[in-house]
C-alpha cells in the first residue's frame, strides 16, 4: 500500500521546517520580498538601469544588491519546490511554487538589463572595472559573463526574453503534470496470477525481479501507457525542442548544442567525442549482453531482461537504516570530517525524505539553497539499486555542502558539467566497500553485474540518450517535423544500435523516449556519461593515493563555479579534454565483466541453468 503523505511518520520526511516553519512564515517573507503596488518588487534595483559602468563603486553596490535579492528568491523557491514534489497533486503546494516561480520571473525581468548593460561597456573600461580592488570577489563571475558579450542583447531585447521565459517552460511542466500527477499504471500480474500495483517508484523495483513474467508486464503496461499519449507528448517534447531553438537562433549561436555548452566554456567537440568513442566501442557492450543471455538462459532477451541480477542464489537487500550506515563507511576514503558531516546530515538533520508516498514526485535528487541544508528525495524501495542511490544523492549533497561552505554565493553553485562526478565518484566508493564485505562468489558476481549495471546504465545508455537527443535537435534545427512516427523510429533504431542483434525488442520499447524527463533539460544527459567517466578516474586515484590525491578532491568539490569546469577536473586529475577517460571507463566495463564471467564459469559456479535473477 502506498501511504498517504500525512500517515508517513515525520522522522521518515525530510526538514522542510529548517527552510521554515510554516506555509504561514514563507508567505511572510514572499510578501516582504515581493512588495505591493504602491513598492512594486525590485524597484530599487530597476532604477539602477544605466548606471552600473559609470563606476567600480556602482557596479559593486549593484552586485550586492543583486545577490541579496537573488539568495532570498532562491530559498523562497526551494521550500515551494520541496513541498510540492512531496505531493503533486496538493493545492496549496501548487500554488506557492507557482508563486516563487513568477516571482522570480518577474526579478529575471526586472534586472534583465543587468547582463547586457555590462557587456555593453566597452572591453578597456570593461577590464578597469573587473581589475579594480573593490571588484575582487566579483572577478570569475564578471570574466565569464563578458565571455557571452556576442550572445547577449540589447537590454529591451533581453528584457523580452526573460517574459517569454515563463511560457516556454509550459511543455517540461505540462509533461511532469501529467506524467506525474494525472498518469496510472494500474496493476500488472506476475507468474502467480498475483497483482501489483505499478508506479513511477515500483517499476524500478519490478524490472529487476525474478519473476519473468512480472517484469514483462511491468515493461509494457508501463510504455504502452505512454504510448497511448503518443501525439500528446510527441507535442511537448517538440515544444522543449523549439525553446531550446528559439534560444539559441535568438542568441546568435550555430546550433543548440553550442548554446547549450558555451556557457560553461566547454567545446562542442567533447559531446561529438563522446558519442564517437562509446559507438566505438559498443563491441564490449555487445559481448556483455551476450553473456547476460548466457547466463540468464531464457531465451533471446528482451529489453525487460536487461536490469535483473544474474545470481539466483543472491538476494542482497538493505532497509534504509543499514543503507545509511553502509553508505557512511563507505565515504572514509575522503577523510573523517567529510564522513562526519554526511553521518550527521543524514541521521540527525534529516536531510532526506525516504518514502513513497502517494503522488509524490518519481525518481530521486538532491536539492537546497545557500542558505539551506541539502535535501534529498528518495523513493526508497530496499534493493540495492536504491542503496545506490542513496550513496548517489549523498554525493550530490556532499558537493553542495562543501561548496556553499567554502565560496561566495555566486561562486558557490557548480555547473551541470561537474555536477554527476560527485554522485557517481560516491557511487565507485561504495562499491569498493561492499566488495570487500561480501563473503560468497554468488555475492561477489551479484555486486560485481551490479557495477557492470552501473557503467551500461550510465556510460552507454545515457551516451545512446544524448545521441536521441541531438538527432532531435539537429533535424529541428534542419527543418525536420518531430513526429511521432519518426521520433518512434529513430529511437528504437538507436536501441537497436546499442543493444545489438541478439536482443528482441518488443513493440512497446518504442515509447520509452516519451517517459525520460532530462530530454527536457536541454543537453544534460551526455553529463552522466561524462562524470561517470571522471569519477572512476578520480575514485582510483583517491583509493591509490595518499593525503595529496585525497586534499586535491576535496578542493574539486569545494571550488564550485569558480573556476571553468574542465580545469576544476584537471586540477582534481582528470583531463576530459581527451578521449581518455571514456576509454579508460570502457576499459574499466571490460575488466569487470572478465571478472564476473571468471567467478562464473569456476569449476565450483553455479551451473546456468541454476543461475537465474533475483531481485
Amino acid at each position: 500500500m502506498i501511504l498517504k503523505r500525512e500517515e508517513t511518520s515525520p522522522a521518515d520526511l525530510w526538514n522542510v521546517e529548517a527552510l521554515y516553519s510554516s506555509i504561514e512564515e514563507w508567505n511572510r517573507e514572499f510578501d516582504e520580498v515581493a512588495g505591493n503596488k504602491k513598492h512594486p518588487p525590485f524597484k530599487e534595483l530597476s532604477a539602477l538601469s544605466g548606471t552600473l559602468g559609470n563606476s567600480a563603486e556602482a557596479l559593486h553596490q549593484f552586485l550586492i544588491d543583486y545577490f541579496s535579492v537573488d539568495r532570498k528568491l532562491r530559498k523562497l523557491y526551494t521550500y515551494a519546490h520541496l513541498r510540492h514534489d512531496e505531493d503533486v497533486a496538493h493545492e496549496e503546494h501548487k500554488k506557492i511554487e507557482s508563486m516563487a516561480k513568477d516571482l522570480y520571473h518577474a526579478f529575471s525581468e526586472a534586472t534583465s538589463f543587468f547582463e547586457a548593460e555590462i557587456l555593453s561597456i566597452p572591453e578597456e573600461r570593461f577590464q578597469q572595472l573587473k581589475n579594480s580592488p573593490l571588484l575582487t570577489d566579483y572577478r570569475f563571475f564578471l570574466e565569464k559573463l563578458y565571455r557571452m558579450r556576442a550572445h547577449t542583447l540589447s537590454p529591451k531585447e533581453e528584457k523580452l526574453l526573460a517574459i517569454a521565459e515563463k511560457p516556454m517552460e509550459l511543455s517540461h511542466r505540462a509533461f511532469s503534470s501529467l506524467t506525474n500527477a494525472d498518469f496510472h499504471f494500474g496493476k500488472v500480474e506476475d507468474s502467480k496470477g498475483e497483482l501489483h500495483e505499478l508506479t513511477h517508484g515500483s517499476y524500478h523495483l519490478y524490472i529487476r525481479s525474478q519473476d519473468r513474467t512480472l517484469r514483462m508486464n511491468a515493461f509494457k503496461a508501463m510504455h504502452g501507457h505512454f504510448g497511448k499519449f503518443n501525439n500528446t507528448l510527441s507535442e511537448l517534447i517538440k515544444g522543449a525542442v523549439q525553446k531550446h531553438e528559439f534560444t539559441a537562433k535568438t542568441r546568435n549561436f550555430p546550433s543548440c548544442l553550442d548554446a547549450a555548452l558555451y556557457p560553461h566554456n566547454i567545446d562542442t567537440s567533447v559531446y561529438y567525442s563522446l558519442i564517437e568513442a562509446v559507438n566505438n566501442r559498443l563491441p564490449d557492450l555487445h559481448r556483455y549482453i551476450a553473456l547476460r543471455e548466457k547466463i540468464l538462459n531464457v531465451g533471446p532477451l528482451h529489453l525487460y531482461d536487461m536490469y535483473v541480477p544474474l545470481v539466483k542464489s543472491v538476494n542482497i537487500s538493505f532497509n534504509y537504516e543499514e543503507a545509511e550506515d553502509l553508505v557512511i563507511d563507505s565515504v572514509k576514503p575522503l577523510g573523517a570530517s567529510y564522513q562526519d558531516r554526511l553521518l550527521k546530515g543524514l541521521k540527525n538533520d534529516r536531510w532526506v525524505d525516504r518514502f513513497e508516498n502517494k503522488n509524490k514526485r518519481s525518481g530521486a535528487y538532491s536539492s537546497g539553497c545557500y542558505d539551506s541544508q541539502p535535501y534529498i528525495l528518495m523513493n526508497y524501495k530496499e534493493s540495492i539499486r536504491d542503496l545506490f542511490t542513496l550513496a548517489h544523492e549523498a554525493g550530490h549533497s556532499m558537493h553542495s555542502y562543501l561548496a556553499n561552505s567554502h565560496q561566495k554565493y555566486h561562486d558557490a553553485p557548480y555547473p551541470i558539467f561537474l555536477a554527476e562526478v560527485a554522485s557517481t565518484f560516491n557511487e565507485e566508493l561504495l562499491a569498493h566497500s561492499l566488495l570487500k564485505k561480501l563473503s560468497s562468489k554468488e555475492q561477489k558476481i551479484f555486486l560485481l553485474n551490479e557495477k557492470i549495471e552501473d557503467i551500461r546504465a550510465t556510460l552507454f545508455r545515457q551516451t545512446m540518450f544524448a545521441e536521441f537527443e541531438l538527432m532531435i535537435h539537429e533535424k529541428a534545427e534542419k527543418g525536420i517535423p518531430l513526429t511521432p512516427g519518426l521520433l518512434n523510429y529513430e529511437y528504437m533504431e538507436l536501441n537497436k544500435k546499442y543493444f545489438g542483434e541478439r536482443v528482441i525488442f518488443d513493440d512497446e520499447a518504442k515509447y520509452e523516449w516519451s517517459r525520460i524527463p532530462h530530454f527536457y533539460a536541454n543537453f544534460y544527459v551526455y553529463q552522466y556519461a561524462t562524470g561517470i567517466s571522471a569519477a572512476l578516474t578520480l575514485a582510483e586515484r583517491v583509493m591509490e593515493g595518499g593525503r595529496k590525491e585525497q586534499e586535491e578532491y576535496l578542493g574539486f568539490l569545494q571550488s564550485g563555479s569558480s573556476k571553468y569546469p574542465l580545469d576544476t577536473l584537471f586540477l582534481a586529475g582528470v583531463d576530459m579534454r581527451t578521449s581518455a577517460p571514456i576509454e579508460k571507463a570502457i576499459d574499466h566495463f571490460t575488466h569487470l565483466v572478465d571478472e564476473m564471467e571468471a567467478l562464473i564459469t569456476q569449476e565450483n559456479a553455479p551451473r546456468e541453468r541454476e543461475v537465474s535473477t533475483k531481485n
